[in-house]
């Protein structure tokens, strides 16, 4: 099963398991904010140790690739070259802003409309994200980086399944860098 498919699966799976949960005891709500305020702890704990071990590890290794053009543009990706160490920085970067703003979706939808499921549904799709990061997998748990782990990380299907990976091949480069030579004449 796809990410996308299996995120919903999972959603759809806690939503039903939240709607047993009786939130208006007070004992069972304090419980449910103490997991997710311990979730994203630990989902930025881990983050921030990645980025910390990549930081240590400085492998300056170039990488160039072309990035993919927006839907909506009718133009090529552009060239992208980093180093290994500037592309994990960044991709963690991605990681820990998208638990920033699951903390501050969460402070509205339950401090001011009060809503208490998605507290549950979130705390619990904190790890699975966290299972997913593929810098968790290289950095934190030891993984090669190769095949599904190798960078440029592909973006894997949506939900629909179309979606534009980075290019690596040595044609898309020459021709990227083509179109730059031409651009500056």
């Amino acid at each position: 099963m796809n990410s996308p498919l299996q995120s919903l699966a999972i959603s759809l799976a806690v939503m039903q398991v939240a709607r047993k949960v009786p939130f208006d005891d007070p004992q069972v709500l304090e419980y449910v904010r103490i997991g997710y305020i311990a979730s994203q702890a630990i989902a930025l704990v881990a983050y921030y140790y990645a980025s910390s071990k990549i930081k240590a590890k400085n492998d300056q290794t170039m990488l160039k690739y072309v990035e993919p053009a927006s839907p909506m543009s009718q133009g090529s990706g552009k060239l992208v070259t980093t180093t290994v160490r500037d592309y994990d920085l960044a991709e963690t970067s991605k990681l820990v802003k998208g638990v920033y703003t699951s903390i501050a979706m969460m402070g509205f939808l339950h401090l001011y409309l009060k809503y208490s499921q998605p507290l549950f549904v979130q705390a619990i799709m904190a790890f699975k994200s966290l299972y997913e990061a593929k810098i968790v997998k290289i950095h934190v748990l030891g993984q090669a980086a190769d095949g599904d782990l190798k960078r440029p990380f592909k973006s894997g299907p949506g939900l629909f399944g179309a979606s534009a990976d980075p290019q690596t091949d040595k044609a898309a480069i020459e021709e990227a860098e083509k179109r730059i030579g031409e651009k500056e004449e």
